[in-house]
């Protein structure tokens, strides 16, 4: 049995066919008031259920929460998406140190988990080491790569922008728009 396509409400990619504003489309691979933006990203759920739609550009993604928490369980769930981001930037900023150094690495393979902490939620909030998230990224290389290579390359791990971004604190602004636009 396939994935239950809930309702899309909108999902328009390109100014042209909708004729909006730059505003509302902010993100779509334009330039706007001088930052390069990426495709935006639209998400839309239907009336009931926790499913939901992703698109982005001509493709198309599922989310779904497990049984335990409301949904069906048919597809990933938010943050194991946030992994799959934080695991094919890590593999792809791997694959291209490793091309450009001419490096024999042969794959990557990256093993990502979500942990978070709600029993001590802000206990001890003031610490730097208080966490109330935690990502495990557990990093495979394969290839005939001599030790400092592989110190090399787990040093690059972090370097890749989706980790930088997950480390810097993001500011996320957030409004409500009118559904008639």
């Amino acid at each position: 049995m396939g994935y239950p396509k809930p309702r899309l409400w909108w999902t328009s990619t390109d100014l042209s066919e909708t004729g909006g504003s730059s505003k509302e489309f902010e993100g779509h691979g334009i330039t706007l008031g001088g930052k390069n933006m990426s495709r935006a990203v639209t998400v839309s759920g239907g009336p009931s259920g926790l499913q939901q739609v992703i698109s982005v550009g001509r493709h198309e993604l599922f989310a779904d929460e497990p049984k335990a928490s409301g949904g069906h369980d048919e597809v990933p769930d938010p943050y194991e998406l946030l992994l799959s981001a934080l695991g094919s930037c890590t593999n792809m900023t791997l694959r291209m140190y490793a091309d450009r150094k001419g490096w024999p690495l042969k794959e990557t393979r990256v093993v990502l988990t979500h942990s978070k902490n709600y029993d001590k939620d802000c206990v001890n909030c003031e610490q730097p080491a208080a966490m109330l998230d935690r990502i495990e990224r557990r990093i495979t290389l394969i290839g005939e790569l001599s030790a400092e290579q592989r110190q090399k390359l787990l040093v690059i791990a972090n370097l890749c922008p989706v980790h930088k971004s997950l480390t810097s604190g993001i500011d996320v602004q957030t409004e409500l728009v009118d559904p008639s636009l």
